[in-house]
């Protein structure tokens, strides 16, 4: 299953940036299915979405192999308050995004390269090791990304144990990012057809 929340302006009164909850879900066959599309308050919550799983659970999902999402704090508690045995993957290239938002802008390109051994590591133990020399590299100058990649290191390494090929799928939530562009683009769409003043940004 993947996961992800994509901001879109939503006309209720008044236009706003609502946040839109999507839930993609991939079958043993390799069936996919959005099994739907929620409308939230505020920013994106790992309260709302452990409310969204629920309800997907009471509807008859009896079970995730693994789901993957983007960094959220406390989301792997609020899936695994779920499904308890659900394999909790986070999304490597929001993990790198949210690795830089640490680190100067000029040191980005030289944190990637070393960073890129670690999630291409053969094995978790290989990535153990990677990850000991970039903290040797980095730590005393970015302490918060070291301590970043050390919290969420068990959501991190699940798809290691999987081949390359599977590994490309698993490892992101690109699968659903498609879904993501079409909602925005329909939201938009929408709300110039609803309004003929300028909206911000547009």
């Amino acid at each position: 299953m993947f996961i992800d929340c994509v901001h879109v302006k939503i006309r209720d009164g008044q236009v706003a940036n609502r946040p839109v909850y999507i839930v993609l879900a991939v079958t043993a066959e390799g069936t996919r299915n959005i099994l739907g599309l929620w409308a939230g308050e505020g920013g994106e919550g790992a309260k709302y979405w452990q409310q969204v799983l629920t309800e997907l659970k009471n509807r008859g999902l009896r079970d995730v192999l693994m789901l993957v999402c983007d960094g959220l704090k406390e989301l792997p508690a609020a899936v695994n308050n779920v499904w308890p045995q659900t394999v909790v993957q986070t999304c490597i290239v929001h993990f790198l995004r949210n690795s830089f938002c640490y680190a100067g802008r000029q040191d980005w390109q030289e944190m990637a390269k070393a960073l890129k051994p670690v999630y291409t590591a053969p094995t978790e133990a290989a990535a153990v090791e990677r990850f000991a020399e970039f903290r040797k590299e980095w730590g005393l100058k970015y302490p918060a990304a070291i301590r970043l990649w050390e919290n969420a290191w068990a959501e991190f390494v699940p798809f290691l144990s999987f081949d390359m090929e599977i590994r490309k799928i698993i490892c992101t939530t690109n699968a659903i990012e498609s879904v993501n562009a079409r909602i925005r683009k329909a939201a938009m769409e929408r709300l110039r057809a609803t309004t003929s003043a300028p909206l911000p940004g547009v």
